[in-house]
């Protein structure tokens, strides 16, 4: 039976693995959790707690191999490959999504772009040319896509999820505003800014409550 590691577990991971990256291009050699957790924002109790869920890690009273770890944890989240991607929906919020290069640095490549908009199919957007959707599935089998990029409007948002896992997606990444109906075999990660902003405004709201009844 696989085991479950939830997703808090491995956001803080992806965290771990941005800093020994940066720690590993400075050539330290050694990081203890105490450092790693101060870092990136938790602790060191739960650093190792994270590390545990896949084996041993590092030496008691020695830290962490930055190098070894490094490697260790790309492997953990499947970055020792290159993922390809596709985009489903060219608007302001996808051409900007093919448009950040920390893609590629990261091991993910956005080999295709789709819209039904006749004006934008044809386009180059950063190096990608804009498809008809009447193409994704020719060319999600051609490329091997395995990641799709939902950023069309609300209302196109679940058919080109759909569309996208029938044609070989394994995972979506969603950026409109509504939670997708997936199939248990399908990893999905919903990016609602809306809801992100609403969040941050209540934080704020809150701290100018606190600073009210002080003073």
């Amino acid at each position: 039976m696989a085991r479950k590691i939830s997703d808090s577990t491995v956001r803080r991971l992806s965290r771990y693995l941005r800093r020994l990256r940066t720690l590993d291009r400075q050539e330290l050699k050694v990081v203890s959790s105490r450092e790693l957790a101060e870092s990136t924002g938790t602790t060191a109790a739960q650093v190792r707690k994270d590390l545990s869920h896949f084996g041993s890690f590092g030496k008691r009273g020695q830290g962490y191999g930055v190098t070894d770890l490094r490697v260790q944890l790309e492997e953990i989240l499947g970055l020792t490959r290159r993922w390809r991607v596709a985009v489903l929906g060219v608007g302001r919020i996808g051409s900007a999504l093919l448009g950040y290069g920390f893609f590629t640095q990261r091991g993910f490549d956005v080999v295709a772009a789709f819209d039904t908009d006749r004006s934008m199919i044809g386009r180059d957007v950063a190096g990608v040319r804009v498809q008809p959707l009447k193409e994704l599935e020719t060319t999600f089998e051609e490329q091997e896509i395995s990641i799709a990029i939902i950023a069309t409007p609300v209302e196109a948002a679940q058919k080109a999820a759909d569309r996208a896992v029938r044609a070989g997606a394994r995972a979506i990444l969603n950026f409109a505003p509504i939670k997708l109906r997936m199939s248990p075999g399908v990893a999905v990660r919903e990016m609602d800014v809306t809801l992100e902003l609403e969040g941050l405004c209540y934080l704020v709201t809150e701290a100018g409550a606190a600073t009210d009844v002080k003073e």
